[in-house]
């Protein structure tokens, strides 16, 4: 066992505090990675408070980790020291089910192992990215190309994947017109992979605050959703509509938006229920749909799609004594667009 630097909640109300925990041994197929980069996610704020159900603590939360391999198992045949990699939102899966079989390895039916929060196959509970080292086993390790700064890919990790895997799985390209609902950090990105993609892009936000970043990075047409004309406007536009925000909204006022078949995508996972009227669904053929995340062949396609485009999160960097302050931040909406935390301040 290494004994390594972290941040960790105590209990759902406390702030997170430095701490060190155990990682295990590497095995023969492990990588041992000093991690330089950790991304804050709005899912890690839900789970340490507890939003999304009770939680092991204490609890390291983080999965969005970039970093250097600095050791290998001795049947590691994807990685080598030195290499330049990244870990998201799993660890692990059962690599038996049929989804795994496909690569589709975070819905597998027997339940990924999640980065941090989850008991993994050895009985212990994960421990996530806000720390110097993880281990894990080279199956869940991805390359992150030379063309990618190791801070803007850290976010990716979540926050890129999330977008990508539903805008490819739902077909965006030229001749569609796509909405991504919120210009966060999830919105951020999808607006940037969207428009790479050749997609007609709006962003639906409740103002115009944001209206010129959006535009810059790659939205077509920027519109308020406080402003009851834009659902009026917009009735029947959209081939897909990607939300990313993590509040309750009125669904089925979205779902007027969509075109004939058009499908109102949700990967934003708030803790209170979206109720669907059926109505909604009904008179347009009309979908609802969640989509979770990517597999591992899916999320090393966006990575190297990202390098290709010049893509990456916009970022703002900080010391892990930030970490309670960027969390207040992130439930204020006041980062422009994902805090990154420095592992050498652990």
């Amino acid at each position: 066992m290494v004994t390594v630097n972290a941040y960790a909640a105590r209990s759902a109300t406390g702030g997170l505090v430095p701490t060190t925990i155990e990682r295990r041994d590497l095995g023969p197929y492990d990588v041992l990675i000093e991690v330089k980069y950790a991304g804050i996610c709005h899912s890690d704020i839900h789970t340490v408070r507890g939003d999304w159900g009770p939680q092991p603590y204490p609890l390291v939360p983080g999965h969005e980790i970039a970093g250097i391999v600095t050791e290998v198992g001795s049947a590691v045949t994807a990685h080598a020291v030195g290499d330049r990699v990244g870990v998201g939102c799993m660890v692990n899966s059962c690599g038996e089910c049929a989804n795994c079989r496909a690569g589709e390895e975070q819905y597998c039916l027997a339940g990924n192992t999640g980065t941090y929060g989850i008991v993994d196959r050895d009985g212990t509970i994960t421990q996530g990215g806000y720390s110097t080292h993880v281990v894990v086993t080279e199956k869940f390790v991805l390359r992150i190309p030379d063309g990618l700064d190791l801070d803007v890919a850290a976010p990716l990790l979540c926050a890129g994947i999330t977008t990508y895997s539903p805008l490819r799985h739902w077909g965006a390209g030229p001749g569609k017109k796509v909405a991504i609902v919120g210009l966060g950090g999830l919105g951020h990105m999808g607006v940037q992979l969207a428009h790479a993609m050749g997609a007609e892009v709006t962003v639906l936000s409740q103002s115009l605050k944001k209206q010129e970043d959006g535009l810059r990075l790659g939205a077509d047409h920027y519109h308020a959703t406080s402003d009851e004309d834009t659902f009026t406007d917009l009735a029947g536009s959209f081939d897909l509509i990607v939300n990313t925000v993590s509040a309750s909204i009125d669904i089925n006022a979205y779902l007027q938006l969509l075109a004939l078949d058009g499908a109102l995508v949700n990967v934003g996972a708030p803790a209170q229920p979206l109720p669907v009227q059926a109505f909604s669904l009904i008179m347009g053929r009309r979908s609802f749909a969640g989509s979770m995340i990517g597999g591992i062949r899916e999320t090393q396609e966006m990575l190297d799609f990202c390098a290709e485009h010049g893509l990456g999160a916009e970022i703002e960097v900080i010391p892990a004594s930030e970490i309670n302050d960027a969390y207040q931040r992130v439930l204020d909406s006041d980062v422009r667009y994902r805090f990154v935390i420095d592992a050498a301040t652990f």
